[in-house]
């Protein structure tokens, strides 16, 4: 306990050493101003009642071009303007000022690419660790379970669980987006509609889902991680070993050891988990600073509100469930709860929420079946926030969805959220592919990805709470006689 205490405590403290030292970066080593370069290009306007003809009206043809950005606008018209050698002081200041600007963000980037060393040593050491977890307790676990009845038994009561845990969280996205009204509060210019995001679309087609989750090969599947397909095969070795009776047991032992090998890797790898911790918040608040949450302030409140609130409906299940054990279970869960908030995904905390769930009284078997399904099927806090995106997107064009588009949006989110496990930015990507189905503008993602990190560690974060619970209510259900302080299998 000591140790698990120091863990959660070192994190907590490389959070807001982290935030800290992003801050001071931030301030003393500021991006380069676009109100600076806009005060620069107004001042450059003015010189044109004092320069030749022909450099005048090439300069207006510059400062009118509505096709560059305001960076090309301003190089383009100050070298128009040294041409003619008559350059005001005051353009000086400021081009020294900008010059400085940009050298400072230069080493900005240098000390950013040295945090970022921590932060993706951590998060590769995590995802070396994670597929071989996977499979050698999914296996040991549907061995131990020991026929397809008890495996089908047990998956229909937890894929009963995630449909419901993600139908009350894409209601509750929806039901807080229209009582908030987010979009039609926010004050910043609307993309073009006809902008692109640059973010991928999702397009969901039967054939398409079906043959993504079957593997064609397992050693592939591993490689890059695919939690889905290891988990299928894994479905299908164990349920395999289980049927070879005795002979099958050397394979359960050596699956279990790996299992408990890997757990100890585990161990070595969270003395990382501070450093990495530091290094994420600390590139976070240096890039984007504390100002880039004010324009968003309210909207990332009330999202965070949101988040809140199905924490407490998820903890009030678990209290139904365990009783005032949900005071342990809160506790246990802690260090990977911070990890997956600070780091920005629910994939470095998957190691150590085994573990803890174990340590907090679930069985091997149960928790090794339920936590890889519910990384591919139960992500609450993904899910709320698919909503929450979309129905914001819409009011921010001033789209009026009826309650009939309203729940035909649930349902697509619904399914086509499931088969996407493993995409990058995987929200992002299925909330493109819903703002087109429902004709809103896909522009709108743009408003979002500013921001989009501070509100993807709050959905990681939920998403480790959604699956902890998942995992305590169906090792409930399916002990009996449930006594917490029985040894695991």
């Amino acid at each position: 306990m000591k140790k698990f205490r120091g863990l959660s405590t070192w994190i907590f403290i490389a959070l807001f050493i982290g935030i800290g030292v992003g801050y001071a970066l931030n301030v003393s080593y500021p991006a380069p101003a676009q109100k600076t370069k806009k005060e620069a290009l107004e001042l450059l306007s003015k010189e044109l009642s004092s320069q030749p003809t022909s450099a005048a009206n090439e300069l207006s043809a510059i400062v009118s071009n509505d096709s560059i950005s305001e960076n090309e606008k301003y190089d383009a018209a100050l070298a128009c303007i040294n041409k003619t050698k008559n350059a005001s002081t005051e353009i000086s200041k400021y081009q020294k000022s900008i010059d400085v600007s940009e050298v400072q963000n230069a080493t900005l980037k240098k000390i950013l690419e040295i945090l970022s060393i921590f932060t993706d040593i951590f998060l590769r050491l995590i995802k070396m660790i994670i597929a071989p977890l996977v499979l050698a307790t999914l296996v040991a676990g549907v061995a131990k379970l020991g026929d397809m009845k008890t495996v089908g038994r047990i998956g229909g009561k937890t894929m009963l669980w995630f449909v419901s845990a993600s139908f009350i969280s894409l209601l509750l996205g929806a039901l807080l987006v229209n009582l908030y009204q987010p979009g039609k509060s926010l004050q910043v210019p609307l993309p073009p509609e006809a902008m692109e995001s640059g973010i991928d679309k999702a397009a969901l087609t039967l054939k398409g889902f079906v043959v993504h989750i079957v593997p064609s090969s397992v050693i592939e599947s591993m490689a890059t991680n695919e939690i889905l397909q290891i988990v299928i095969f894994a479905l299908f070795f164990g349920t395999a070993t289980a049927a070879l009776g005795k002979k099958g047991e050397i394979i359960v032992k050596a699956m279990d050891a790996l299992g408990h090998v890997m757990l100890r890797i585990t161990s070595m790898v969270m003395y990382v988990a501070p450093f990495a911790v530091f290094a994420a918040m600390a590139s976070v608040v240096a890039k984007k600073g504390i100002g880039v949450l004010s324009s968003y302030a309210l909207f990332i409140g009330e999202f965070y509100s949101g988040l809140f609130l199905l924490w407490i409906i998820l903890m009030f299940v678990a209290f139904l469930i365990v009783g005032k054990r949900v005071k342990q279970l809160i506790a246990r869960i802690k260090a990977p709860l911070l990890l997956a908030f600070s780091t920005a995904s629910s994939e470095a905390a998957y190691p150590k929420l085994l573990e803890e769930l174990e340590r907090f009284g679930c069985r091997n078997r149960i928790v090794s079946f339920v936590l890889p399904l519910g990384y591919s099927f139960n992500l609450d806090g993904s899910m709320m926030y698919m909503t929450f995106a979309s129905l914001f997107i819409a009011q921010s064009y001033g789209i009026d969805l009826s309650w009939a588009d309203q729940a035909a949006m649930l349902l697509t989110l619904m399914i086509t959220s499931k088969g996407i496990a493993g995409v990058p930015r995987a929200s992002l990507v299925v909330i493109a592919g819903t703002l087109a189905t429902f004709g809103i503008p896909e522009a709108g993602l743009l408003l979002l990805l500013g921001v989009d990190h501070v509100l993807d560690m709050g959905r990681s974060a939920t998403n480790v709470v959604g699956n902890a619970v998942a995992a305590v209510a169906v090792n409930r259900w399916e002990e009996k006689n449930y006594n917490p302080e029985e040894e695991n299998d």
